[in-house]
């Protein structure tokens, strides 16, 4: 990915924000399990780094996505992993799919203003028996005079006990699970929600994340995202943006606690010297380093690769996935290895090292856990058994068998 002067002043813009807005904030935000989201997410607006890429007609810039690239990698000096969570379901998860096939008149009313930061949004995807596996959502909206009456429940919502309204995916009708789910805007203070229930996660501790019970929730039709039946398919449009966001999200605060760690370590004694002069240490603090280095270049590579649009959706899918899977796999290594060189000092509930070990763990598991990116990456390139072939095995060992 090429980083010119345009890239390296919104990441510059976004850093300061972070810096003067967010961190200061921070332990108080993690230790209340919510962040002030409208108050947040207007002074982003108003700086107008929740619209990257967004249509400039809804006041968005309109840029490719490497500068939202760029901007998730600036929200990463934030010193919580719940607060750049909240801000991405607002810019990378719940508006896409309005922005590229919601009608003009939906855009107008609910993406110009979750661009000015005039609202919260979430999405509202994962319930309690259908997290990784989409198509399995039981959520259903019937038709009734002109509006959807939704019957149903949405589980882990992010931003979800103070949103304005949420993108949801739902079934709109009986046929195959890959063909009856639409996408419909659903405004939280809808008569018939219920989102009371404010989930206690291990981290993320300043994200509010709500279980959203619906009963006999009228929506109007025009609310409807794009084509009726086609929300799985825009929603697995979205998801690799979304993991890319994501994996560039995780990078900076890795590099944050290395340097922190070395900093730790060049000042703790023990046994004549500092921790860090022992070789194990620096040689491993350098290891860690390197990981982070590498994922860094996989996510830029991935970026340019899909801005370019001379690949295929499975390429940029297989892509996609690896830079979820491997900065899942990173932050859990790195954590860890942290924690155990600032001792019984990282392991206060407070400590940056401890607190990054408990949020980035949700990055294996949230938005498609590790093993669904392996399967991913499995079938692109091309060894992922299929069902009839599996299937037709075993009839063979089971005839053998006999």
């Amino acid at each position: 990915m090429l980083v010119t002067h345009e890239h390296l002043e919104l990441y510059r813009t976004t850093k300061k924000f972070v810096e003067d807005e967010l961190n200061p904030h921070v332990d108080e935000w993690e230790a209340a399990g919510i962040w002030p989201a409208r108050e947040v997410l207007k002074k982003m607006g108003d700086l107008g780094l929740l619209g990257v890429t967004k249509p400039a007609e809804f006041g968005g810039m309109g840029l490719d996505y490497s500068y939202e690239v760029m901007f998730a990698q600036a929200l990463g000096n934030c010193t919580c992993g719940g607060i750049p969570m909240g801000i991405g379901v607002q810019t990378d998860m719940a508006t896409p799919a309005l922005a590229r096939f919601g009608s003009a008149e939906l855009k107008r009313e609910y993406l110009a203003p979750a661009i000015a930061g005039d609202v919260c949004v979430s999405i509202a995807v994962s319930e309690a028996g259908a997290g990784s596996d989409v198509a399995g959502v039981k959520t259903f909206a019937r038709k009734e005079g002109g509006d959807y009456v939704i019957d149903g429940s949405k589980m882990w919502i992010t931003n979800g006990t103070q949103s304005d309204w949420a993108c949801m995916l739902v079934n709109t009708s009986e046929g195959k699970p890959h063909l009856n789910k639409s996408l419909i805007i659903v405004p939280m203070d809808a008569k018939g929600i219920d989102r009371r229930t404010k989930l206690d996660k291990l981290g993320m501790r300043s994200s509010d994340t709500a279980m959203i019970f619906l009963d006999g929730v009228r929506v109007p039709q025009r609310n409807l995202v794009g084509q009726e039946g086609m929300g799985f398919m825009y929603q697995m449009m979205q998801f690799q943006e979304e993991r890319l966001f994501g994996a560039a999200t995780g990078i900076d605060g890795l590099f944050n606690l290395i340097q922190q760690t070395i900093d730790y370590t060049g000042q703790r004694q023990a046994f004549g010297q500092s921790i860090l002069d022992n070789q194990y240490v620096h040689f491993r603090l350098a290891e860690l380093r390197t990981e982070v280095e590498a994922v860094k270049a996989l996510v830029y590579q991935t970026t340019q690769e899909y801005i370019s649009g001379k690949h295929t959706p499975e390429h940029i899918a297989m892509l996609a996935s690896m830079c979820k899977l491997k900065i899942g796999r990173v932050s859990r290594e790195v954590t860890d290895a942290l924690m155990q060189f600032w001792g019984g000092q990282g392991y206060m509930w407070e400590n940056p090292v401890a607190r990054a070990y408990r949020d980035t763990r949700l990055v294996s598991i949230g938005g498609g856990a590790d093993e669904i990116m392996l399967g991913i990456i499995c079938k692109a390139m091309g060894i992922l058994p299929s069902k009839k072939k599996f299937e037709a095995r075993r009839a063979a060992e089971s005839k053998a068998a006999a």
